[in-house]
């Protein structure tokens, strides 16, 4: 972690905000929009996230670092992996000075979905309400739905969002930059996350096999950036193995002839290239392991266990 070097520290804010709600939220759709830039995936399966992603935004003379978390469900009978999961996100609840509680209101029956969190939601901190996705829904109901959250639950504020269309979020940055902590910043001004490259990487190309494979392999892959080699004329070679399960799976990632797999990395190497403004050759390995999701060994490479 580096820390900013601003002439005016005095004048700064700077403070940790943890996004938690349940799978398919928006939360990571929200972070990327807030900071303006890509750091955390999007797909359209749940349990996308599995780690503490932080994201950074910069409003005025405020820094907002962003705790972007898996989405909280019941893991009581889960595997490792899931548990693990919930335990980050409640760990970053813990972290942060302020928390967002994120509520996807096109759902059917939302505070009743999410009864379990709001029952975890500290109480010792502010916690925003952000109903997301409030494009979808009337606005007779979303006013009574924002009455029955806060019945249920003392929140310091409300905000009406759309963090796939930007509406609301404005009010929401705004709130949050003027009420953080005064300080100095904790990270340099350009920097918009403090994950590492090569895991950044391996989200990458994860989100390209889940948007390409979301139905025929749930969330049953692993990637890990094995090897990465930066040159003088600015590229960068990454060589990346997509860990599977069985070999029925590693069929599906390969695809005929290899297809499936030549896409998925030319579509990552095509967003890897945007993202870091280089020539990038990508090589992809799949390998099956049995149970990679048991395995502690795979939970420090995504961030899960120290």
């Amino acid at each position: 972690m580096s820390t900013g070097n601003n002439e005016n520290d005095e004048k700064t804010t700077c403070g940790f905000v943890s996004v938690v709600g349940l799978p398919n939220a928006g939360k990571s759709t929200l972070i990327n929009l807030l900071v303006g830039s890509k750091v955390s995936i999007v797909s359209p399966k749940t349990h996308t996230t599995r780690n503490r992603i932080l994201g950074i935004a910069l409003h005025n003379n405020a820094q907002i670092i962003l705790i972007d978390t898996p989405g909280i469900f019941d893991a009581g009978g889960s595997r490792i992996m899931e548990k693990a999961m919930v335990g980050a996100a409640f760990d970053a609840l813990e972290d942060s000075e302020f928390a967002i509680h994120l509520v996807d209101v096109s759902m059917k029956n939302p505070l009743n979905k999410n009864k379990a969190l709001i029952e975890k939601l500290p109480k010792n901190k502010p916690v925003l309400l952000a109903l997301n996705k409030t494009d979808k829904v009337k606005k007779e109901e979303l006013l009574a739905l924002a009455a029955s959250f806060n019945d249920a639950f003392s929140y310091e504020a409300t905000f009406m969002i759309s963090a796939l269309k930007g509406h609301g979020t404005q009010t929401l940055l705004e709130h949050l930059a003027a009420n953080l902590t005064v300080g100095p910043w904790l990270f340099d001004e350009d920097q918009i996350t403090d994950m590492p490259m090569r895991l950044m990487a391996a989200e990458i190309t994860r989100e390209k096999i889940f948007n390409q494979l979301h139905q025929e392999l749930p969330y049953a892959a692993m990637v890990h950036t094995e090897d990465w080699e930066q040159f003088d004329n600015g590229s960068i070679k990454i060589d990346q193995v997509v860990i599977v399960e069985r070999d029925s799976q590693k069929a599906i990632v390969l695809g005929k002839g290899g297809s499936r797999i030549k896409q998925i990395g030319q579509e990552a190497r095509e967003e890897l290239e945007k993202l870091f403004d280089a020539r990038i050759h990508l090589k992809l390995f799949v390998k099956v392991q049995e149970n990679w999701a048991e395995k502690n060994e795979n939970l420090r490479l995504m961030g899960l266990l120290e």
